[in-house]
């Protein structure tokens, strides 16, 4: 069972920001997209950040500009830098991975849809204060 640890999640006042972090029990090379969402209670998970296996990556508008995913595969780590973070940030984050085999980008909305990940971390809470 491959294994997704998320860090680097706390408090931060509006303006700030954070790094978190998704360490991976395999090798995250042999994923096709790895992504990062947020949830707030009584809210439907939301896809924030998505990285394919060929480098391309997606954001939705709300934090395009001010997240940047990234992926470290000699470290089996997927970033995500968040800057400019505003209280509507504030959520659980999680991290997702959708293995192999591998195939073209399916491009946006569909590379942030929840239902296309099969794995998926524990979370990590973000609180934004104004």
């Amino acid at each position: 069972q491959v294994q997704l640890v998320e860090s680097g999640g706390g408090s931060v006042q509006a303006g700030g920001s954070l790094r978190l972090s998704c360490a991976s029990s395999t090798y995250t090379t042999t994923a096709m997209y790895m992504g990062w969402f947020r949830q707030v209670p009584g809210k439907a998970r939301e896809g924030v950040a998505t990285i394919h296996f060929g480098g391309t990556t997606g954001y939705p508008d709300s934090v395009k500009d001010r997240f940047t995913i990234s992926k470290d595969n000699a470290k089996n780590t997927l970033y995500l830098q968040m800057d400019n973070l505003k209280p509507e940030d504030t959520a659980m984050y999680y991290c997702a991975a959708k293995w192999g085999p591998f195939s073209g980008w399916v491009g946006l909305p569909r590379a942030l849809e929840a239902g296309i990940y099969s794995n998926w971390g524990q979370g990590t809470q973000v609180t934004v204060s104004s």
